[in-house]
């Protein structure tokens, strides 16, 4: 291995590390308490360090982001394939998606709430970005405009996952709404 190769490695090894503990406080104190003092601290680097791998704490927000969105594609995919039966896929996607929401709840923060520089449904929107919605888009009717028939399901998904990790809606009809929700996309 080349002096080249092993500094990027170094590198990579830096920014999991940021991005580990930035989630592992988020998961345990919420975004609030991630600063990058305390980053810093939590892995024993510098703050210059720190920033010489992101320019500030939306960077590092960006970057734990898009590690949720490679962790969610995998989920959804799996759970996509649990059914041939396209109706029973769909709901096995859709369920997959609301607990990794509710068993994630600061990684989905980052994902969809929190200040981020990653753009959707944009010409330049990252590949983790796309290959989440085209898992979502991949058990969505063919016979709708599966863009808008996506962005509707993603949309509700996200709904039902903000009302269930609020408490404003009852964990245990779960599975009626999701019925409802192919339902209604399948017709």
């Amino acid at each position: 291995m080349g002096v080249a190769e092993r500094k990027n490695r170094d590198r990579e090894a830096r920014e999991q590390r940021i991005t580990a503990a930035a989630r592992q406080i988020a998961e345990a104190e919420g975004w609030s308490a991630v600063t990058v003092r305390r980053l810093a601290d939590e892995i024993e680097y510098s703050q210059p360090v720190l920033y010489s791998h992101f320019r500030n704490r939306d960077a590092i927000i960006s970057a734990v982001a898009l590690e949720g969105f490679r962790e969610i594609k995998t989920v959804l995919h799996q759970a996509a394939h649990l059914s041939t039966d396209s109706r029973r896929a769909c709901e096995s996607v859709a369920t997959a998606y609301l607990d990794f929401a509710r068993e994630n709840p600061a990684l989905y923060e980052a994902m969809f709430m929190m200040p981020t520089d990653l753009l959707f449904a944009e010409a330049d929107t990252r590949s983790e970005l796309r290959k989440a919605f085209e898992v979502l888009a991949a058990v969505v009717p063919s016979s709708l405009d599966v863009d808008v028939a996506t962005e509707t399901f993603w949309a509700a998904l996200h709904g039902l996952a903000q009302l269930e990790s609020s408490g404003r809606i009852k964990h245990s009809t779960r599975l009626a709404r999701v019925a409802l929700l192919v339902r209604g996309l399948f017709g």
